[in-house]
């Protein structure tokens, strides 16, 4: 069928007549509108807006060799769903009575945006990350080095102190800087990953750390299938983000009253990346503390952004890195006693 690629499109598309009959809807108008598609095709399509006169005079007006294209807002009704606000393009084929209506959801180009500034920032921070830590490491050796042989020199065990203190430091660094460059330095290891797997192995290393006064609660769809990944990264996410989330309960361990959540579902038709998938792992990790903090909301991602005393400021840095070395996103929706993360990974 000429049109069967536009299912494949995250964005919802109908090829109408110009007096506004279907003939044929994409995968995600069907999705959107709420009905089958048999239902869709045949029918008329100003009537799925608030305002049909819009779509009905763009129609004529594309149909009639007005224009060539044609593009406006509008919103578009949905069954038993509030209407959708929608980015309405409306262009000819080359094909007599033959017209194509394209409709951007609004709020998924505001998101595709989103995450397009999330990616390139996350990019540009793996490159000065990595530049910045090879920088350090050079002269860092050398410090290091200078405060063994001074020590050496040094008969006074007071001043031995100093270059004690040198030295300590020179390590702590070195620490550090091997830590930013960690996710660069290691093979992307694929095999078989059971999801649930990776949040058992997750859901013992916090209980072990954290034996009182939180409950971990399992929310499992056992149906989501194994797929292609590094385990050993993604658990190393998951205990990231499952860590910073205890940290942040401090008050609620004390009190007894600490929960944290982990969710397996299965999402379907899902766009992210600017890409769309059929199915999509979506895990989440949730937590009833204070919340992120709104000064850093938009920054948590960033390295060295902590909201604790004495926080590294890597643990969610890494955990995005390795989520996206599987074409996946993380994001969070976080406020004052419930925090969620969301990691996406698509599914085969």
């Amino acid at each position: 069928m000429r049109f069967q690629s536009f299912d494949l499109l995250a964005t919802l598309v109908a090829v109408v007549h110009s007096n506004g009959a279907v003939s044929f809807a994409n995968a995600a108008l069907e999705d959107a509108l709420g009905i089958s598609r048999r239902a869709i095709v045949g029918s008329f399509l100003p009537d799925s807006f608030t305002e049909p006169e819009a779509l009905k005079n763009a129609l004529l007006g594309v149909g009639g060799n007005q224009f060539a294209a044609l593009r406006y807002d509008a919103w578009l009704n949905r069954l038993n769903h509030d209407p959708l606000p929608v980015h309405v393009i409306v262009t000819q084929t080359e094909k007599a009575d033959e017209i194509i209506v394209e409709l951007l959801p609004l709020e998924l180009q505001a998101r595709q945006d989103r995450e397009e500034r999330l990616s390139e920032q996350a990019q540009a921070n793996k490159e000065l990350i990595r530049n910045l830590a090879h920088e350090i490491k050079n002269p860092l050796g050398g410090i290091r080095g200078a405060a063994q042989l001074l020590e050496m020199e040094i008969e006074s065990r007071e001043l031995t102190e100093y270059t004690q203190v040198i030295i300590h430091e020179a390590d702590r660094l070195q620490s550090l800087v091997d830590r930013l460059l960690a996710p660069h330095r290691r093979p992307h290891l694929v095999g078989d990953v059971n999801i649930h797997e990776v949040c058992e192995r997750v859901r013992s290393l916090i209980l072990a750390e954290f034996p009182k006064g939180l409950s971990v609660v399992r929310d499992y769809d056992t149906s989501i299938p194994e797929f292609r990944g590094d385990r050993e990264q993604l658990i190393q996410t998951v205990l990231n983000i499952a860590h910073n989330a205890c940290q942040a309960l401090a008050e609620q361990i004390a009190q007894g009253a600490a929960r944290l959540i982990f969710r397996t579902r299965i999402a379907r038709q899902i766009t992210f990346g600017k890409q769309r998938y059929r199915l999509a792992l979506e895990l989440h990790v949730i937590d009833n503390g204070p919340g992120v903090p709104d000064s850093i909301k938009d920054r948590i991602f960033y390295p060295l952004v902590s909201g604790r005393e004495g926080g590294s400021g890597l643990g969610l840095t890494l955990a995005q890195t390795f989520v996206q070395q599987h074409h996946g996103l993380i994001e969070c929706d976080s406020v004052p006693g419930r925090t969620d993360f969301k990691i996406l990974i698509p599914l085969p």
